[in-house]
This record gives structure tokens, C-alpha cells and sequence, in this order.
């Protein structure tokens, strides 16, 4: 069962990590506005239902296996003394932030869907996707330290 939920777990993150690589590609290789607001018009609600289908799967995955391996009593030890407790807790607050970012993100994009945003949203909109991006990299640096350390 646990190698279930991990296979389950590593297919959401590549699904959800590749999602993210293929948009940050069309961001750049799209020139033009007209063709990017075409495109994201069309894909971004796609994109938006399979990312967040797979950030719940992440989670769900993610909870029980940390659980399931009592990895709770890693959060008491002393971050300074315990690598483990080190790249655990970093690790968990990144996904808490990739999370919320995630919410403020996806919010935005329903409410503006096929509509015009404020310039406030462009830029809140953009900046959290770029730090999603950017996380998404961070915890899989973590998580490969993580698998390192537990093998």
C-alpha cells in the first residue's frame, strides 16, 4: 500500500512540476500578447483543474506518508542539530507556501477569467506563478535531500 501512495506521490509531482515547466516555456517562447491571451484563454482553465487536481493529490499523498513514517517526531528535533528535522521543516513551509500561493493564484484566474485584470492582479497573478515556479524546484531539491537522508 505505502509503495501505492508513493508512486501515486512522485507521478503528482512530475505531473504537477512538468505543468509548470510547459506554461513557463509558453510564457517565454510565445511572442506576441495577442497569441499568449489566446493561448492561456483556451489552456488556462485546463491548466488550472489539472494542477489543482494535483496539488490535492500532493497533499493527500504527501500527509499520509509523512504520517505513515512518523515523521512528525522529526519537527521536535532541533533544526540546528538535525539535518532531517532541517530539511523537513523547510521543505513542509515551502509546500504550505506553494499552497497558499497556489489559492491567491487560482482565485485570480477565475474571477478574471475571459475578463480584464486590474493591474494590482496582473501583477500579483504573475508574481505568484513565478514563485510557484520557482518553489516547485526548491521542494524537489528538498525532496531528493529528503529520499537521500532516508535511504
Amino acid at each position: 500500500m505505502v509503495d501505492v501512495v508513493l508512486y501515486v506521490h512522485i507521478l503528482g509531482a512530475t505531473a504537477w512540476i512538468g505543468g509548470s515547466l510547459l506554461l513557463f516555456a509558453l510564457g517565454i517562447l510565445l511572442k506576441g500578447k495577442e497569441a499568449q491571451a489566446q493561448t492561456y484563454e483556451y489552456l488556462g482553465p485546463l491548466y488550472g483543474y489539472f494542477e489543482t487536481f494535483w496539488l490535492v493529490v500532493l497533499l493527500s499523498t504527501g500527509t499520509f506518508l509523512f504520517f505513515n513514517f512518523n515523521l512528525i517526531s522529526v519537527l521536535t528535533l532541533d533544526i540546528n542539530e538535525s539535518t532531517l528535522g532541517y530539511m523537513m521543516s523547510n521543505k513542509l513551509f515551502f509546500v504550505a507556501t506553494i499552497t497558499l500561493l497556489t489559492i491567491i493564484h487560482m482565485r485570480i484566474a477565475l474571477k478574471t477569467h475571459k475578463g480584464e485584470r486590474t493591474t494590482v492582479q496582473k501583477i500579483v497573478s504573475r508574481a505568484s506563478s513565478m514563485m510557484i515556479f520557482i518553489l516547485n524546484l526548491i521542494v524537489l531539491w528538498y525532496a531528493m535531500q529528503l529520499r537521500h537522508i532516508l535511504s
